[in-house]
């Protein structure tokens, strides 16, 4: 919700007010912070729908926040993408191949050419990655080592994707 309260002093306020506002101006305003307050409802809508539709996955969404960087939107994000039954993947690998994680592997006569990422799930590759981020910048940690082990190397991206990836194993074994 917007918070309303004006933090300018009252003197401020009355001059800022006085001068150029005629009524069609206050009239507009109403109406913009009219429009506001109904997109605040909706918001708050969606959300409680959304609340009620993964009611059943609390506790896998509980579980997925015990891995450093997945709170409970990304946690909600990533079970709303691949879900709780994770036979549909032989192998972690094959979930992380199906999310794009990946790098690809094109290498003929001794040249390797490119190493770009596959096309998968953008929705939960963009997630992951975000996870990654801030799962990066806890210190002590197994993820936070291998992003400084693998940007030495092969740089911060790549190193990114790599725990991304990382991540999404922890996640296979977790569901």
């Amino acid at each position: 919700m917007i918070d309303r309260r004006v933090k300018a002093k009252p003197e401020q306020l009355h001059a800022a007010l006085t001068g150029r506002i005629t009524d069609h101006h206050r009239f507009l305003l109403r109406l913009h912070l009219r429009q506001i307050d109904d997109l605040n409802q909706a918001v708050a809508e969606i959300d409680q729908q959304v609340q009620d539709n993964l009611a059943p996955f609390c506790t896998a969404a509980r579980e997925l926040c015990s891995i450093p960087g997945i709170k409970d939107l990304s946690g909600q994000n990533v079970i709303s993408e691949i879900g709780t039954d994770m036979s549909r993947f032989a192998t972690a690998g094959h979930l992380v191949s199906w999310t794009g994680l990946c790098p690809r592997n094109d290498e003929s006569a001794g040249k390797r050419r490119s190493t770009r990422l596959r096309k998968g799930s953008p929705w939960l590759k963009a997630t992951l990655i975000q996870c990654a981020w801030s799962a990066v910048k806890k210190k002590d940690s197994y993820l936070h080592a291998l992003f400084h082990r693998l940007r030495q190397r092969r740089g911060a991206k790549k190193a990114i994707c790599a725990v991304a990836a990382s991540m999404l194993t922890a996640i296979f074994h977790t569901a």
